[in-house]
């Protein structure tokens, strides 16, 4: 069985609960899950919303980020999904979980997952502040 349950880009809500049904693993001793929001400022600027964008090959890039975290630690179950289009303050926009034998590999995993879905997926943000401003972040930096 692949240890990757579930991975994905999506326009439509993520749901922390598929998530870590997913990753659910009875030889699991550890299990991590990293959920992250659209947070209300940035840069100690006022955000009023914000929208990410994906290359095509976004999910591909995601794909081999986990098998690299899947093949560096002793995972047992991994799940990633991140979201795309326009989303909200408090709006959930990623979402990672990892499940290890032991809790250190399971919070190091994750850390990793997380950390590299970010440098080397081709997901981009455009962040909107208060003031009209705007900005591009992007992975692969």
């Amino acid at each position: 069985m692949d240890v990757i349950r579930l991975l994905g880009i999506r326009e439509t809500s993520l749901s922390v609960d598929e998530v870590l049904a997913a990753v659910e693993d009875h030889a699991a001793g550890g299990t991590t899950l990293f959920v992250g929001t659209v947070r209300e400022q940035d840069h100690g600027k006022p955000v009023t919303g914000l929208s990410y964008s994906a290359h095509p090959s976004a999910l591909d890039s995601l794909r081999q980020v986990a098998e690299k975290v899947a093949a560096d630690f002793p995972v047992t179950a991994l799940a990633a999904v991140h979201r795309v289009g326009d989303l909200k303050l408090g709006d959930i926009a990623v979402i990672v979980a990892v499940a290890c034998p032991h809790r250190g590999e399971a919070f190091e995993a994750s850390r990793r997952l997380i950390d590299d879905l970010k440098s080397q997926v081709p997901i981009w943000k455009h962040q909107i502040f208060a003031d009209g401003s705007a900005e591009w972040v992007g992975a692969c930096q």
